[in-house]
Order: structure tokens, then sequence, then C-alpha cells
């Protein structure tokens, strides 16, 4: 009677850290703290170590499933392309659809592997297979790529998370099976930054110090009887956020700070913007940033949808780029961009392509890649990998030798099931320069 009492406690205390994490963030928290910290051994060396070619890495995530055919894997002269003219790049030989002239002037630094395959054809499972590497299941959730980062390399600057998510998408796996500490930050609207993260302005910083402290010693007994994972991550996330609220590094979510003409490069749309806030984040130390561009499940009107949606994604992302360049921060900085799976090479009767996760396209530049090249092939009009197929864990072990993660070192889940960095993903090293 006694366990089950202890139990119900627990779960109400959770219930309300939760709240008050979120109340103190601005962000949900609740992923971070159900899940289990991982017992996990770190000794012996990894035979995958090598010099890391990047530090840090904005990830962009193309979310609904874009069009491999009307983007990076240009197929002219054939009945699949449809409408979309085709144009020249500052890449020899590599040609980019002409709804991307931004990043056209880009090319140079950019890989495109026109050769990924998923076996993931829903939405949330090929979202959740290319975040992990894992499948989705429902008695584990795994880590993504940033918080593996941060578990085996920590965090750049104290003061700040070690992974930020820019997204509308309530469904990111975040740390998963991890501890809270290694969880990233989510941000909703990158022109708001951080939510309630400055004292009112009727406590001063003496007081609010004293109700810290008062916070503190009330719930030293607690903590004592109750020395559990869940509680120690609300003290964990606690204590980050009260790091942060006094750092001057806050400063960094504050776009804001940026000139006009900065705002106006990148676009004045929520992915253009979490492109400008990913930039200054990583000149401050956070060394995982994903942002997100929602919109291509186009099963009808593709052909007028993709075009409005490339449209903020060829400002971004070559904003970003041609930033990232000038400022010096490319070549330790992976630029990635994916989603779950591509389209149909064959156009429906509402003028629309379907779920295709036999074969689409990401992108690689920066933080040691070689620019200008295409890794990978399908066939004529995009229906079949023919040549370098990759799956989720593929490119997923690709960035993790980037970032020098040990991939064949294994973390043990609450559950004491073996995990690896990308699964049984090889790094497609030939990428790199």
């Amino acid at each position: 009677m006694n366990t089950l009492f202890n139990k119900a406690d627990e779960v109400s205390r959770r219930e309300f850290v939760m709240r008050a994490a979120k109340t103190c963030l601005g962000v949900t928290a609740a992923p971070l703290l159900l899940g289990g910290r991982a017992q996990a051994a770190f000794e012996g060396s990894s035979k995958l170590k090598h010099v890391p070619t990047a530090r840090n890495v904005i990830y962009l995530y193309m979310s609904g499933g874009m069009s491999h055919l009307d983007t990076f894997n240009c197929q002219p002269g054939t009945e699949e392309a449809g409408p979309v003219q085709h144009i020249k790049t500052s890449a020899d030989g590599v040609l980019l659809s002409e709804y991307l002239p931004n990043t056209a002037r880009q090319m140079h630094n950019v890989a495109i592997i026109n050769s990924m395959s998923s076996t993931q054809g829903a939405h949330a499972q090929g979202n959740y297979f290319m975040h992990t590497s894992y499948t989705l299941r429902s008695t584990i959730k795994h880590p993504t790529m940033g918080a593996w980062l941060a578990k085996y390399q920590g965090r750049s600057n104290p003061s700040l998370p070690g992974s930020v998510v820019i997204t509308n998408d309530s469904k990111h796996p975040g740390a998963g099976f991890f501890e809270a500490a290694v969880a990233p930050l989510i941000i909703n609207n990158p022109s708001s930054g951080l939510q309630n993260v400055r004292r009112p302005g009727s406590v001063t910083e003496s007081d609010f110090d004293y109700r810290l402290d008062l916070a503190a010693k009330m719930d030293q007994k607690f903590r004592a009887a109750y020395d559990y994972a869940d509680v120690r991550a609300y003290g964990d996330i606690y204590a980050d956020a009260v790091r942060m609220m006094k750092s001057e590094d806050l400063k960094a979510f504050d776009i804001s700070a940026e000139p006009a003409d900065m705002h106006e490069l990148y676009g004045s749309d929520t992915f253009g913007q979490g492109c400008l806030l990913a930039r200054r984040l990583v000149e401050h130390g956070v060394r995982f940033v994903e942002v997100s561009l929602g919109g291509w499940d186009t099963h009808t009107d593709n052909f007028v949808r993709v075009p409005e949606n490339c449209a903020k994604l060829d400002k971004g992302l070559a904003a970003l780029l041609g930033d990232l360049e000038k400022r010096g921060l490319l070549q330790d900085t992976l630029v990635v961009l994916t989603s779950e799976f591509g389209r149909t090479p064959k156009i429906n009767q509402n003028e629309g392509r379907d779920h295709y996760p036999k074969a689409f396209s990401s992108i690689l530049a920066g933080g040691g890649i070689r620019g200008g090249q295409i890794y990978g092939k399908t066939d004529k009009g995009g229906h079949e990998v023919v040549e370098n197929k990759l799956l989720p864990p593929d490119l997923n072990a690709t960035i993790a030798y980037a970032l020098g993660l040990p991939m064949d070192n294994i973390i043990f889940s609450p559950s004491k099931r073996p995990f690896t960095v990308a699964d049984k993903g090889q790094p497609i090293t030939s990428l790199f320069a």
C-alpha cells in the first residue's frame, strides 16, 4: 500500500514539476521529464573515432515530404518532371529546379544526395525514422542527433542549451530515453524568442535569489525521500533555466537585434527568421539547431504549393549558407536539409504528388563537405534508386562522422536495451573533402 501511495505521490509531484518548468522556460518540458536516465558506460575508444570536420549542425527539416523531382533531383525532358524548368548553378554540371534560383548560386558549397530511401511511408513514422535512425515504437522513445551530440560532447556554452529546435511540431522525439539535461529547447516562434525568462520588474535580483534559496530548502526533504531520475531532471532543468536567465548570452535568442537588411536577406517568414536565429545561436555556442519548414504534403496542386514553399526555402537557405561563409562559420558548421520521404514521380489526378519513400533527396553543406557534387542517383524519372542507396541511419551516421561521435559505442536504455548513435547506419566518407 505504501508503495502505491509513493508512486501516486511521485506522479502528482512530477505533474507539478512539469508545469513549473514550463512556466519558467516558456516551453513544453513534459517529453523531457518522462523519459528515464540512460544507464551508459563510455569507457573505451571507438574504432570509428576520427578528427571531426564540423563542430556545429544546422538541420533544416522539410516536414510533410518534400518533392525531390521539383527541387534537387532534376529530370529534364521527362514526363515526371511536369512543368518545372531547370537552371544551371555555381557548380559545373549541377542543375536545380527553377524554384531555387538563390540556392543555385550556393551550389559550389553543397553536396546533393539523390539516392535517399526510407522504409517508412507515413508522416509520423518517416519523421521519427529520419530523426532517430530507429523505427517508431510504443515502448520506447529514441534520442535525436542533437541529444546524442550533447550526451557525448556536452555543451559548448554552459549558459545555453546544447540544442534548440525551432518548430511548431509537438511530436519531436527530443532526448528520447536520455536525461533531460541533453534535451533540446523547443521554440515555436523565432521572432518571439524565449518567453518568461526575465524577472518581473517588481522583483529585485536579491529577492529572486532569496526565493530560489527558500524553495531549495523547502525541497530538501522531498528530494532526499524521492531520489528519482525524474525529480533530479526537474532540478537540472530549473538550474539551467535560472542560469540562462542570468546569462548575457540570452541575447542570442533576440533576433530583433539584427539589422533590417539582415531580416530582409533571410525572409520575413517563420522559416527564414528561424534560419537567422539558428546562425545567431551557433555564434553563441549552441551546437545543434533544427529549423523546420512544413507544407510539403502536396497531394493536390503540387505545382502551385511547391513553388510557394520553395520561395521560403530558397531565400532562407541561400541566405544562411552565404552568411555562414561570410562570417567564417561554414567550415565548422554542417548544414543538413532533409525530409521524411519524397513525392511520387507520377502526377496524380489532382495535379499533386503522393507519398514516396522509395527515392528522395537531401543536401549537405559546410562542415568538411566537398561542395559541387551529386551523390547517388535514381533512374530516369526518379522512380528507383540505382546507385548508392542511403537510408536515414546512413545520413545520421554521416552527421555523426562529421561531428566525431563514436558510432560503435553502446548506450543502454532504462530497459537495458543497447543502442548506438545511428543504429546500423554507415557514414558516407566520400562526401568529405
